[in-house]
């Protein structure tokens, strides 16, 4: 089994909180295109210490009585051999496997979120349910698929379908050029707030730029975008 790229997925007790639900599903590029390890997907439910909180519960329907017995999240461990890790969003659920103790830097994150805004700008709407109908050929499939939306296992084999999409449209044929497909997407070119919102990073007076860099909490790829602009 081939688990040197996944697409992941994740669901929790609350926004950004520990990990109820974590699946992922092994893919390659094969013969030109895109495959998906269908047989070999990972789909657990784990136990926390912390209350599942209503607004989360009434996205992903995940009851507290459906962990009793399960592991504690605190044992899900990533394969060892993964390098590329896929996902809708996917520093969110990077973010969510820090609280596994896992370190996710030393992971290539390819967000399909980012991908998609690049590739489908005219899009109405960006989220996997969005897209999933939007690329269908065969809504009543996809609704059915949809019924179960923000289930962790469902949102994968979603994201899967809308990744294929992007793979054709930017005619990609690896899973390198694909990352460097989405470190492109991510990197922005515009500054998106404060009192120069909307100015291109090349055109930022250079005091200003300098003050971003020394915040703390500024967006790593912003900050990798500023630094580029800095040369």
């Amino acid at each position: 089994m081939n688990l040197e790229s996944i697409i992941l997925d994740t669901e929790t007790n609350t926004l950004g909180g520990l990990p109820v639900q974590i699946a992922y599903l092994p893919c390659s590029f094969e013969q030109g295109g895109l495959a998906l390890d269908k047989a070999a997907l990972f789909d657990q439910l784990f136990s926390i210490d912390q209350p599942i909180c209503y607004g989360a519960m009434a996205v992903h329907h995940i009851l507290e009585s459906d962990l009793v017995g399960k592991p504690s999240y605190k044992t899900f461990q990533m394969p060892t051999d993964t390098v590329y890790v896929i996902g809708h969003n996917v520093q969110y659920d990077l973010n969510v496997l820090k609280h596994c103790g896992i370190d996710v830097e030393q992971y290539k994150p390819i967000c399909t979120l980012a991908l998609a805004r690049m590739v489908f700008p005219a899009a109405p709407a960006h989220t996997i349910s969005a897209l999933a109908y939007m690329l269908s050929q065969n809504q009543e499939q996809t609704r059915a698929y949809l019924k179960d939306a923000h289930n962790a296992k469902a949102d994968i084999l979603l994201t899967g379908f809308i990744l294929k999409h992007i793979i054709h449209a930017l005619k990609l044929t690896s899973m390198e050029d694909l990352f460097k497909a989405s470190e492109q997407a991510l990197t922005p070119k515009f500054i998106t707030f404060g009192k120069y919102k909307g100015t291109a990073l090349v055109n930022l007076p250079e005091g200003y730029v300098h003050w971003l860099l020394n915040q703390d909490d500024l967006d790593k790829n912003l900050r990798k975008a500023l630094l580029n602009r800095k040369g």
